[in-house]
């Protein structure tokens, strides 16, 4: 049999084994009706994307859940693909295209549309290459594409079967809207900032009468846009405002004063202005009232026609000229500072503006009913479950969807639009012939949908639908998704809501969701702080390995987790502590002939460790099937790094070593079946040293990947051994805590004697005697009913149903450790004298600072306590 390098080095060994597996099509899925199936949808990251924390965090769990039941027996299918990402693509071609002075205007949706594809084909591949460094064992014969023709296909059928049912529509409504790069963006792509601002504060005449309210804006540019202020209904101050009229500064129009249950009496004045086509609330305000709608932006961020003499300005700029306008009238109260959140746009940075546009629109109310129901029933489950709470509260206050983007990258709205009597056409294909007045002349909308508005068809259109496939049949719905909590809303939501439309059922049983990967201080990891960690830096020293292992150790489903560079050294640790005891084993099969060995043979450490380990399978699957991941590899980490290798393998190295020993064979075999069941128990988590250490130690299975998932056994059921061993361990432990106290060196043997009444505890240490007394650093070890021939000044250790003794004598050289001791006698009494002397010393008593008197204080408390144990223990030693 083979032996392993020296050293393991994940350099050597990742890459070489990822391509063996790409060439034998391991991730392969294939729908077999032999066996059940198993699926989980890829969250597809963005073409745009560079691998960070969060993805490495997200595709090592699906990774683990995907290995774990494709070991299982499950016909597996981890389906991966990436998101044409609209607005991230576009931004970064528009950037590249402004080095060479060209705009998209100038090369026409087309030529644009050309230059798209092309930077798909070089660098939207990157990511995908990055998470098949991870060890992702993905189906990457199926990979897909969120603008590929079936997926093309998919949301085309979608738009045109929402339209038919009236739930799509055209409107003016509030949406995000970002003035750079001038298109609605969804709640996913704003980003909200704590910002230092302020708060103006502003009078607003009372018409026909000499007095003013006095309200308090974070944005003075949208009062151009004001049509009411608003009190509440039940505040006394301003009950006899309500009807009339307040002059609005700068504009001199007037516009109603009107009660709302919107308005926070006690916040502030008490008083808002309300402008429906710049704020969510306000504009929810305006509905209630039938307020006029008055938008005073420009698509770039300038001020349009009705900001009067502001026409044209920056809305910053504007900003400035109004509050200098209102300070010259009188009308400024004062300004305070106020630090409050600000929605920003992810990519470019620009501050969001609400706007009143003329979008497209999914109308969610009864949409969102069959996905509430989902969950209520137990069709859909979250774990943990407190995130069904915001799935519900999300879906029970949703807002229409807009869907429409200003942009060329994506897919484009099958609009179609008469050009003669403006009759509108949702179809595939353009129309030949306008329905209504027989125009040939048609255009088609200029806008592209929502990103989200295709991944959410992912789970069902990756697998082929609208078509009927043997994928969709077999693999839908899959069986979890996992995801981050950020993103319950725009993403999960709606897929639930779009699968139960389209097929009827929930695209997934279960919603594992996972937390954010923070910095060691708590920090989300940003560009901004510079605090991020790049995983293939992170892989590229330590191994894919021990970078999952840090990422799913100690995580919890739902909760963030810290990351720091100690932790993922103690996963390269762990790696090289299986490789070495790996190692180990395969060096004692050399010149062995190998045989299987019956239950009987084995003597009760074998059955203890075959216990042990036939126990952690029974734990740690049903960990994985409860998707406690975090505890699932934190047991197997124990286990082997303890229980096996700390203390099985030493266990057993006295049989190794003495080849005339009758259960050597018995000890070989047992290695073999822990180390193997180990394995594969670990594989989930650490692909790479789990497969290449399984192909040394075992030929009978080809790869780990494909092997059976150990299966708790009866017959390896060992209670008793157990119980017996666990006594031998309670008392080396003992053992060893004594000689710890008392400085005594490993190389250091004693005589130890186990004294017991009971028989059977006596046999324990009886069948153990050999290890033991290897393990207890005995030169001898004496099992007895009572104390006979045992020193009086022996040392002791009380265990369960037995006493442990260890002659003073022969742990101790008293002569050395009298003469120890009289040194360290002899420097303590010079420490006592130093500080006595100090303290003697009414000046420094006096002048000194208290902390220092104190302090010397404590040092004479120390040193007599020690001196007190040193003369304790002189004592007894010359006795």
């Amino acid at each position: 049999m083979a032996n392993l390098d020296k050293t393991y080095d994940p350099s050597k060994v990742e890459g070489r084994l990822y391509e063996k597996w790409m060439e034998k099509k391991y991730f392969h899925a294939e729908v077999d009706r032999t066996k059940d199936p198993f699926s989980i949808v890829i969250p597809p990251p963005n073409i745009t994307g560079q691998l960070h924390m969060g993805h490495a965090l997200d595709n090592t769990m699906q990774d683990i859940l995907i290995r774990f039941k494709r070991m299982q027996g499950y016909s597996t299918l981890w389906q991966p693909g990436t998101d044409h990402a609209s607005i991230a693509t576009e931004v970064k071609i528009v950037k590249k295209m402004a080095e060479e002075g060209l705009t998209k205007e100038d090369l026409g949706r087309e030529k644009f549309l050309e230059r798209a594809w092309d930077w798909k084909k070089e660098y939207g591949s990157v990511i995908v290459d990055q998470l098949k460094k991870l060890g992702s064992s993905c189906d990457w014969d199926r990979e897909r594409f969120t603008l590929d023709e079936g997926c093309s296909k998919a949301v085309e059928e979608v738009f045109i079967r929402y339209y038919k049912k009236g739930y799509i529509y055209k409107g003016a409504r509030l949406v995000n809207w970002c003035p750079v790069c001038e298109t609605t963006i969804s709640e996913a792509e704003v980003e909200h900032e704590e910002k230092n601002g302020h708060f103006w504060h502003i009078k607003y005449p009372v018409v026909g009468e000499d007095s003013f309210v006095e309200i308090a804006t974070t944005r003075p540019e949208t009062l151009l846009g004001d049509t009411a202020v608003a009190v509440h209904p039940e505040d006394e101050r301003y009950q006899h405002l309500i009807g009339k009229k307040v002059v609005l500064p700068l504009v001199n129009k007037e516009i109603p004063v009107i009660a709302d249950k919107y308005v926070d009496k006690d916040f502030g004045t008490g008083v808002v202005k309300i402008t429906p086509a710049h704020d969510p609330n306000d504009f929810e305000v305006g509905t209630r009232h039938d307020l006029p709608q008055v938008n005073v932006m420009n698509d770039d961020g300038t001020i349009n026609k009705h900001g009067g003499v502001y026409e044209g300005l920056d809305r910053y700029e504007a900003r400035k000229r109004m509050v200098k306008d209102l300070e010259a009238l009188g009308l400024l109260v004062k300004v305070k500072d106020h630090a409050h959140n600000v929605g920003m746009h992810d990519r470019c940075k620009t501050v969001i503006e609400p706007l009143i546009k003329q979008q497209w629109f999914v109308k969610m109310e009864e949409l969102a009913q069959p996905a509430i129901r989902a969950l209520k029933s137990g069709e859909l489950k979250f774990v943990p479950e407190r995130y069904g709470k915001i799935y519900l509260h999300w879906l029970e206050n949703i807002r229409d969807w807009c869907i429409s983007r200003q942009l060329w990258w994506g897919h484009r709205i099958p609009a179609y639009y008469c050009e003669d009597c403006g009759e509108v056409v949702v179809s595939k294909e353009a129309p030949t012939t306008c329905g209504k007045c027989s125009s040939t002349k048609f255009r088609q909308d200029e806008d592209s949908l929502d990103t989200w508005f295709s991944s959410a068809l992912w789970p069902f259109s990756t697998l082929g639908w609208p078509e009927n496939t043997d994928e969709l049949g077999y693999f839908f719905p899959t069986n979890v998704l996992v995801t981050g909590y950020d993103i319950i809303f725009f993403w999960v939501v709606r897929m639930v809501f779009s699968s139960m439309e389209f097929m009827g059922t929930v695209p997934f049983n279960t919603v594992l969701i996972h937390g954010l990967v923070r910095d060691s201080q708590g920090r989300k990891m940003s560009k901004s702080l510079g605090n991020g960690i790049d995983p293939l830096e992170v892989i590229h020293q330590y191994g894919a390995d021990a970078l999952r292992l840090t990422l799913i150790s100690g995580n919890a489903p739902g909760n963030d987790m810290r990351y720091y560079d100690e932790r993922v050294e103690a996963s390269r640790n762990f790696a090289n502590k299986v490789w070495n005891a790996s190692r180990f084993i395969l060096m004692n099969f050399e010149n062995h002939t190998h045989r299987e060995v019956a239950l009987d043979e084995l003597i009760p450490a074998d059955r203890w460790i075959l216990s042990k380990v036939n126990s952690l399978v029974k734990e740690v699957t049903d960990n994985m099937e409860k998707y406690d991941l975090g505890i699932g590899v934190s047991k197997l980490y124990d286990f082997i790094w303890e229980e096996f290798c700390d203390w099985y393998i030493e266990m057993v190295k006295p049989r190794l070593y003495n080849d005339e020993d009758t259960t050597k064979a018995a000890a070989l075999w047992t290695l073999k079946q822990v180390l193997i069941t180990s394995l594969k128990l670990l594989h989930p988590y650490m692909p790479f040293i789990t497969e290449e250490i399984f192909t040394f130690i075992q030929d009978r299975e080809e790869s780990i990947m494909i092997s059976s998932w150990p299966e708790y056994k009866d017959e390896w059921s060992f209670k008793t051994e157990e119980g017996e061993i666990e006594l031998i361990k309670e008392a080396v432990r003992s053992i060893r805590n004594v000689r710890a106290q008392m400085n005594v060196p490993p190389s250091k043997k004693a005589k130890v004697f186990v004294v017991s009444d009971k028989e059977d505890v006596r046999n324990t240490f009886e069948k153990g005697k050999v290890f033991f007394a290897t393990l207890g650093y005995a030169n001898e070890v004496m099992i007895q009913a009572g104390e006979e021939g045992i020193d009086e000044d022996a040392v002791s250790a009380v265990i369960n149903d037995a006493t442990i003794f260890m002659p003073f004598a022969e742990l101790v050289d008293i002569e050395k450790e009298i003469e120890r001791l009289e040194g360290e006698e002899k420097k303590l009494q010079g420490e006592l004298d130093r500080v006595t002397k100090k303290l003697a010393n009414e000046r420094f008593v006096s002048k000194a600072p208290e902390k220092v008197v104190a302090e010397e204080k404590a040092k004479l408390e120390k040193y007599s306590s020690m001196m007190e144990q040193v003369k304790e223990r002189l004592v007894h030693l010359r006795k």
